[in-house]
C-alpha cells in the first residue's frame, strides 16, 4: 500500500528517536520541521533558498488551494511540485483545520488578503463541513472524499485524513462526539485513498480527543487499527504548555511506535524540544516565517535579552546601532551579509528585502536546530541542546 514510503527508527534515547522517512521526493532525516507554504509559496522564499537553508520538506494548504486557484488547475499544471518548482518532499493538510478554526473564531485573522471576523463555518453535517469560501463568498461542502481528491490532485507526498479540529472551549460531551465523527471521516478518507492509490502518496490519520486522556487513548487506538502510514496529533492541546505536553504524551504513549508521528501546528523552540522527548518525529508551523514578516528573528539564548522569548524584534531602536549579524555563528546568507542595524533600517523603510532576509535566517535557524537535535539524539545528550538553544 505504501511501497514507495518507509519509516525506519535508527536510534533512540528514551522516547526521542532518530529516523529516516523515505518518500518519492527524497529521504527525510527525522526529527524534522516542515515549513508552511500556505498558498503554494513559503512567503518571500525561492525553492533554491529553502534548499540551501537545509529544508527537507514543506507544507501546502488544502483549504486555500481548493478555494483558489483550484486543485484541478494545479493538477493540469503538472501538480504542485512542478507548479512551484520544488523537487523535495511535501505534505498537504486536510483543509479541516482552517474551516473549523475559522468557524470557532480562533484564527479568523489567519486568512491573508481577505480578513473577516465573521464565522465562515456554516454547519457540520455527517457528510462533511459546509462553509463560505474566503475567496469569493460561495458556499462549499468539503467532505473526506473531496479532501483526499484535492490532495491527490495537488500531488503531495504526505496527505492528512479529513477531521474536525475540535475547539478548546468544547466540553467533554462535544469533544467525544466530534472525535467519533472525525473517526468516521478518517475511515472514509482512507477508503477514498485506497480506491485510487497509485503508490505515490501516503496518508496520515489524526488523533483527536481534546484534553481528555481517555478520549486521546481511544483515538490513538483507532488510528493504530487503521492502515494509515503515519499518525498526526491534532485538535486542542490545552491552555498551557504543561497541559500541551501532557496531551502529547497521552497520544504518543498509545500510538504505534513503528509509524512516524507528526504534531500539527507547533513551532516554538522549547515546545519542539520537549515534544521530541515525548516521541514526536515532525512538526509544522507558520511561526518562523510569520514573525520574520514583523521583524522577528529567531536566536539562541546567548543572543537575546532576558525579556526576549526565543526571538528578537529587529524593529526595536536598540538594534539601529548594532553592527553584528543576527547571530555571529549562523552560516545563513543573511548573517554572512547583513548587520542588525541594516535590517533595522530596512524594516523602518518598509523594504521587502528585510522580510525575505529575516525569513532566510529563521528558516536556517530552525534547520540548524533540528540538525543539532538529531546529532544529540544519536549521542544521547539532548540536555546540551537545551542549554544552548532554549
Amino acid at each position: 500500500m505504501y511501497r514507495n514510503f518507509k519509516f525506519e527508527v535508527i536510534s533512540s534515547g528514551s522516547k526521542s528517536r532518530l529516523g529516516i522517512l523515505r518518500t518519492p521526493h527524497g529521504d527525510l532525516q527525522t526529527p524534522t520541521f516542515i515549513f508552511c507554504g500556505t498558498k503554494a509559496s513559503v512567503k518571500g522564499m525561492f525553492p533554491e533558498q529553502l534548499k540551501k537553508a537545509g529544508t527537507q520538506i514543506i507544507l501546502a494548504n488544502t483549504y486555500h488551494l481548493f478555494s483558489h486557484p483550484g486543485s484541478e488547475y494545479i493538477k493540469n499544471r503538472g501538480g504542485l511540485h512542478k507548479f512551484i518548482g520544488w523537487n523535495g518532499a511535501m505534505l498537504t493538510d486536510s483543509g479541516g483545520f482552517q474551516i473549523f478554526s475559522l468557524g470557532h473564531g480562533s484564527v479568523s485573522n489567519e486568512i491573508k488578503g481577505k480578513r473577516s471576523r465573521v464565522s465562515m463555518l456554516a454547519r457540520i453535517e455527517e457528510d462533511g463541513a459546509v462553509f463560505k469560501s474566503y475567496w469569493d463568498g460561495s458556499t462549499q461542502l468539503l467532505t473526506p472524499e473531496k479532501s483526499v481528491k484535492i490532495q491527490r490532485d495537488l500531488g503531495a507526498d504526505l496527505m492528512v485524513a479529513f477531521d474536525e479540529c475540535t475547539p478548546y472551549h468544547g466540553n467533554k460531551k462535544y469533544t467525544e462526539e466530534s472525535m467519533e465523527r472525525s473517526h468516521r471521516w478518517e475511515k472514509r478518507s482512507l477508503e477514498e485513498f485506497e480506491r485510487n492509490n497509485d503508490f505515490s502518496q501516503a496518508l496520515y490519520g489524526v488523533v483527536q480527543g481534546g484534553i481528555y486522556a481517555d478520549l486521546r487513548k481511544r483515538s490513538a487506538h483507532f488510528v493504530n487499527e487503521q492502515s494509515f502510514f503515519g499518525a498526526a496529533i491534532g485538535g486542542t492541546l490545552g491552555g498551557s504548555k504543561e497541559q500541551m505536553y501532557e496531551v502529547v504524551e497521552m497520544a504518543t504513549g498509545e500510538l504505534n511506535s513503528s509509524r512516524p508521528i507528526h504534531l500539527l501546528g507547533i513551532g516554538g523552540i522549547s515546545d519542539i524540544l520537549r515534544c521530541i522527548e515525548l516521541g514526536i518525529d515532525s512538526f509544522d508551523c507558520v511561526h518562523p516565517t510569520r514573525i520574520a514578516r514583523h521583524g522577528g528573528a529567531l536566536v539562541k539564548r546567548v543572543y537575546r535579552d532576558a525579556a526576549d522569548r526565543e526571538h528578537i524584534n529587529l524593529k526595536r531602536a536598540q538594534y539601529s546601532v548594532e553592527d553584528d549579524p543576527i547571530e555571529s555563528d549562523c552560516d545563513c546568507v543573511t548573517c554572512q551579509t547583513f548587520s542588525r542595524a541594516y535590517l533595522h533600517y530596512l524594516l523602518k523603510a518598509n523594504e521587502l528585502l528585510a522580510l525575505s532576509a529575516i525569513a532566510v535566517h529563521n528558516i536556517r535557524f530552525m534547520n540548524r536546530f533540528m540538525e543539532e537535535i538529531r546529532v544529540a539524539i544519536a549521542h544521547d545528550n539532548l540536555n546540551e541542546v537545551r542549554k544552548k538553544w532554549v
